[in-house]
């Protein structure tokens, strides 16, 4: 097994093997310098769309690229978009957001026996752990900044001159949202969760009025980022599964979690973090108003609560999927959702979290 992004890549998991003869047809078809010896590992962290590194020989020399196809058997309703992901980094290549080039989209299941697509590999380092260990003071500040920077960069993208104004249905984000994953939410519950019903009922009538709108990523976090291979800032953003138009104020929220929970057991961000040059939670998000024009935030508590709702259902849906055997990785057979659902109703009825000044 080998390493790449600093992610292990070895064979291909049994439930997700596929006919690596047709897939290297495809590739001839869809790359004009494609020459043959392709080899195909997959990386094995991840719970949502298998993910694989492609290596081959091409007319100019060695290449590898990334492939992403949805994952095998019942899917929840709405999830594993890989058409969407390919989608909005297409539209996304000439703007100041960092994403991989892609390639092509292929949407016939007789290939691989799911819907997948091709883009490029971005060398690079992928740290889920978001106390940054290994890192210089200077360059986990650096790499912050950068984060945050982005996140600002993707949400001042005009939508509609990307190509992007039809990528959401129309109506409100945030109800929106909560229908979508109330429904994967019991689509993949196994146990009543007190938390989570009480929270169903009662984060409609909490969300803030007069909200902008723009690009949001969905899960914008470290884990989805490709940082430089020698430098503190990122080079690719990842995961576009989630991705739509909405309120961006959900996607802040989901990117300042680090600061409330160590996401997937990688640590949190506590007040000493800042001594290591990881800004404060305030820091953080007053860059950011500052990057977007704002001077305030109203209902913060609210985003917060319900970035803790979404992960949660999403992690019920692992979960459900870990005991069914179709997640490749070695993710425990634990339900964090339980935890999450409890923290997200905490901070929806607690003392206001944010502090700008």
């Amino acid at each position: 097994m080998g390493e790449s992004h600093g992610l292990p890549v070895g064979e291909i998991a049994p439930a997700h093997r596929f006919d690596i003869a047709r897939l290297g047809d495809c590739l001839a078809a869809h790359l004009p310098d494609y020459d043959g010896d392709l080899v195909v590992q997959q990386f094995q962290g991840g719970a949502s769309n298998p993910t694989f590194l492609l290596s081959a020989r091409m007319g100019y020399g060695p290449a590898q690229f990334v492939m992403r196809k949805k994952p095998p058997g019942p899917l929840l309703p709405s999830a594993h978009q890989v058409d969407r992901e390919f989608r909005i980094m297409q539209a996304l290549r000439d703007t100041p957001v960092p994403v991989p080039g892609v390639h092509f989209l292929c949407e016939d299941d007789s290939v691989i026996g799911t819907a997948f697509y091709v883009m490029d590999f971005v060398p690079g380092r992928i740290i889920f752990d978001a106390t940054l260990p290994g890192l210089a003071n200077e360059d986990r500040g650096a790499v912050y900044n950068s984060f945050g920077e982005t996140l600002a960069a993707l949400h001042q993208v005009d939508y509609a001159a990307v190509g992007l104004a039809g990528l959401a249905p129309q109506g409100d984000y945030i109800a929106r949202q909560l229908r979508r994953f109330i429904k994967q939410y019991r689509a993949a519950e196994t146990e009543t969760i007190a938390d989570m019903e009480i929270l169903i009922r009662e984060l409609p009538g909490c969300v803030p009025p007069d909200r902008r709108i723009a690009i949001v990523h969905g899960d914008f976090k470290l884990g989805n980022m490709v940082i430089h291979p020698s430098e503190p800032r990122l080079a690719a953003v990842l995961d576009w599964e989630l991705a739509t138009i909405g309120d961006p104020l959900a996607d802040l929220a989901f990117s300042v979690l680090p600061w409330h929970r160590g996401i997937g057991g990688k640590g949190a961000l506590t007040a000493d973090s800042v001594a290591t040059g990881i800004p404060t939670e305030s820091a953080y998000i007053g860059a950011y108003c500052r990057r977007t024009g704002r001077d305030h935030i109203d209902g913060w508590n609210f985003y917060l609560a319900f970035a803790l709702f979404r992960l949660a259902s999403i992690m019920q849906g692992v979960y459900r999927r870990v005991l069914s055997g179709t997640v490749a990785s070695d993710f425990e057979a634990v339900n964090t959702a339980p935890a999450l659902a409890a923290q997200g109703l905490a901070l929806l009825h607690g003392p206001s979290r944010i502090s700008l000044d």
